[in-house]
């Protein structure tokens, strides 16, 4: 591993500890050269399915972009960071688990609706006004019956 400060190639493993889900290694490394400390991170590297967009075109599926759709959802809204991670890491699980090469980024919007319905009522009616393309307010009215009927959000 190369020192993040000067360079150096020759680094030495301080300490080792793997994470409570045992899915990541956290490393504390220093240089041998400047004598700096760093952190590493290692985790298995899994293939995440290729996203198909609505005009047919294949794209890498972005971890970073589904959390920006969750956040710009969640915006001024009272849920923890820890809760909108653990649902992030939710939804790759299952894209994981279907085992696909590829899957439509419909099926993804539909998994986001499922757990921002989970982490906030509010949230799900934004993400799904733009995500299901509203026209109406009969359409808004619609959800909102829906989302009152169901239990209270887990995301707070």
């Amino acid at each position: 591993m190369k020192c993040p400060f000067c360079g150096a190639d020759e680094t030495a493993v301080a300490d080792t500890r793997i994470n409570d889900d045992g899915d990541i290694v956290r490393r504390r490394r220093r240089c041998l050269t400047c004598d700096k400390r760093f952190t590493t991170y290692e985790r298995a590297e899994l293939r995440m399915p290729q996203v198909i967009k609505k005009n047919g075109s294949r794209v890498d599926f972005e971890r970073e972009k589904l959390g920006a759709s969750l956040w710009l959802a969640l915006r001024k809204r009272p849920v923890s960071s820890e809760a909108v991670d653990a649902a992030i890491v939710r939804i790759e699980e299952k894209l994981l688990a279907l085992g696909e090469r590829e899957v439509s980024s419909e099926k993804i919007g539909e998994m986001v609706m499922r757990e921002l319905k989970k982490l906030d009522k509010v949230a799900y009616v934004r993400f799904a006004s733009v995500y299901r393309n509203f026209e109406d307010v009969d359409e808004f009215s619609k959800v909102i019956r829906e989302v009152s009927r169901s239990p209270q959000p887990l995301g707070r």
